[in-house]
Order: structure tokens, then sequence, then C-alpha cells
């Protein structure tokens, strides 16, 4: 499937910003079952200073402003080739060990919540891919997708107690569920083609476990599949702090007000 993917951000400061850094993964990589033919992006208001491959192997563009800048603007356009291949992503690549992601972090921390939700899996399934498709059911079942209820620094034993999140709670629970039973797991932010409709106000997450024998196998809890020809993956981390399309710091008492118009197609 050949996907046509447009991605733009807009920024809009009250006042204007003394000095500012952003980190932007929105370059996708060409990987296995992933093949990205073209992207460009463009800015302005703010200046592309470098681009670097992180620990990751995500492609990261590091961006400065200054003073008098009350609009920022990214525009990321591309296609992708892309197959259903029921997940599978393979086996790890690049220089991050397996290990390190079993490592906890404060978006993934196993609480009590997670621990429950967890809890009597590897008891009940003896074949890892039947145990991880029954966790992310759990978890839709615990955790409503509701837009609105969480944010960027809620916790997976938070979402867990308020009953509603979103993608990027679905894939952190699940995350942490997944290392509480000692399997590797990691965070993914991409694109996904829906069904119903093209535009769309946010790109998507979901989260991927190793299991011996296949590598990597992506879990989209929210809707409740593995990855298909319609996902595009851009950037990996162990939660959404390591792979957020957009991240960074700006000096000054301006708030900003941030729009996000995202189309994905087939061409």
């Amino acid at each position: 499937m050949q996907l046509a993917i447009s991605h733009h951000t807009s920024y809009r400061f009250d006042a204007p910003v003394a000095y500012g850094l952003q980190q932007l993964r929105l370059t996708p990589k060409s990987r296995v079952g992933q093949t990205v033919l073209d992207w460009s992006m463009e800015v302005e208001g703010a200046t592309v200073e470098a681009s670097f491959t992180d620990q990751h192997a995500n492609t990261v563009t590091l961006l400065s402003f200054g003073e008098d800048v009350t609009t920022i603007t990214v525009h990321c356009t591309g296609t992708a080739e892309t197959e259903d291949r029921n997940g599978i992503v393979g086996k790890q690549k690049g220089c991050v060990p397996l290990w390190l992601f079993q490592r906890s972090t404060e978006l993934t921390r196993a609480g009590a919540n997670v621990r429950r939700i967890a809890k009597g899996l590897k008891d009940e399934y003896s074949e890892d891919l039947d145990l991880l498709h029954a966790l992310s059911t759990r978890i839709l079942d615990e955790v409503a997708y509701e837009v609105g209820t969480t944010d960027a620094l809620t916790t997976a034993d938070a979402a867990i107690e308020h009953g509603k999140g979103v993608c990027q709670d679905h894939a952190h629970i699940f995350i942490a569920a997944a290392r509480a039973m000692d399997y590797p797991a990691r965070y993914v932010s991409g694109y996904l083609m829906m069904n119903d409709r093209t535009h769309q106000d946010a790109s998507h997450a979901w989260a991927e476990a190793h299991i011996d024998g296949l590598g990597w196998v992506g879990f989209d809890v929210s809707n409740g599949i593995s990855p298909d020809a319609r996902y595009v993956r851009v950037a990996t981390g162990l939660d959404y702090r390591e792979a957020a399309p957009v991240s960074g710091l700006r000096y000054g008492p301006a708030t900003e007000a941030l729009d996000v118009e995202i189309v994905v197609a087939q061409q």
C-alpha cells in the first residue's frame, strides 16, 4: 500500500519568546515492511540547527527560535510504501541492547493498577502472542478511549485509575504490564490511515513487545489489532518522551496555542 502523508504543526505565542529549542521526530525511516519513497520538511519562524540520529535510530531535527517570534510552523509531506506483516517488525537492530527495553520509566512504572491488569495472564496463556493480545484486550476493557481526560504526563497507573485515556495511555499501560511480565517493550509514534476519514488532529501511537523467535511485534490497544499496511512507524523509545513528535523548551512568560492538521490517504 502506498500512503501519502501531510503533517502541519503551528505554534502561536501570545507574546514574543526570548529563546526556545525544539526537537522534532517527524521523519519516518525505511524499515522492515516500510519504505519511505520521499519526505520533506518546511520550517517557518525557526532555524534548523542540526539533524541527527538518536539512540533509537530516530531521525531528530533540532530547531531554535528567538526574540520577536510569535508563530512557528512545521509542514511535513511525503509518501511511504507499506506492507501487512501482522505487526511483526523483526529482530532488534542498532546500538541499544534489548535489556534496556525492560527498564521502567516514570510514565511506564508498573504500579498496583498495572499489575492487577497483568495478573494471571502468564498462568492462563502458554503462547506469548496469545498472552500479549489478551493483555491488549484487558487494557481496552479497563480504559476506554476518550480524548481530553489525560495529558502527556499521565502515568500508566493513573490512566487506569481514570478509566479513560487515549492511544498514548494505552501504549504506556501495555508497555508497563509487558515489562512487568519480563517482555522488552517500547513506545511507537507514527501515522494511521483511518477507514472513515483522511483528516486527523493528532498522530497515532502504539506499543511493541519483543517475542523470542519473532522479534518486535506491534500492538495497537486503542484499535484492538496489530499494525497492518495502514500504519507508518516514525519513532520509537522507552516511552512517549523518547518518541514524541515535538518536544522542547522555551524561555519567557508567553503561553502557546497548538494546531495540528494531519492527512493520511492511500495514493
